[in-house]
């Protein structure tokens, strides 16, 4: 599905994958236009991973988000709030999340996805965020057999 103003986990802000995101999903929910399919997980799975991984609490982070401002200003915001995770800790952090799926617990959860989306064959969608790219059209394969 593709959702208008709703960026690749791959989109980095400041080095840090998957905030943009997340930020991006916090605004199109406020503004009643996050589609249903994405709401039961709103603040849960990479939301979540990423919000503990900056020390601070969701709820708080969409208050700031409503607030208004930039995603580095915001950022800025989770850093004075949380911590400000080293060069070390935002790559280890990418990584991480980039290869998620790939040969660890979340696999089984990635060939569901797959299986779900007649797609169980597609051996190059390796992980989750290969898997969000696909699903919401980022995926040049997917655009070229459309």
């Amino acid at each position: 599905m593709n959702v208008p103003n709703l960026r690749s986990p791959h989109a980095a802000v400041r080095g840090l994958k998957y905030f943009g995101r997340m930020l991006d999903k916090i605004r199109l929910h406020q503004a009643a236009a996050l589609p249903d399919d994405y709401l039961a997980n709103l603040g849960g799975g990479f939301d979540e991973r990423c919000v503990h991984f900056l020390w601070v609490e969701y709820p708080a982070l969409t208050e700031r988000v409503r607030q208004g401002g930039t995603d580095g200003e915001i950022l800025d915001w989770c850093v004075a709030q949380g911590r400000q995770p080293s060069e070390e800790d935002i790559e280890i952090w990418n990584e991480f999340m980039r290869k998620r799926g790939w040969n660890d617990e979340a696999s089984e959860r990635l060939t569901q996805r797959k299986n779900e989306s007649g797609i169980p064959g597609r051996d190059d969608i390796q992980t989750l965020f290969d898997y969000i790219d696909f699903d919401e059209n980022r995926d040049p394969a997917r655009q070229t057999a459309g």
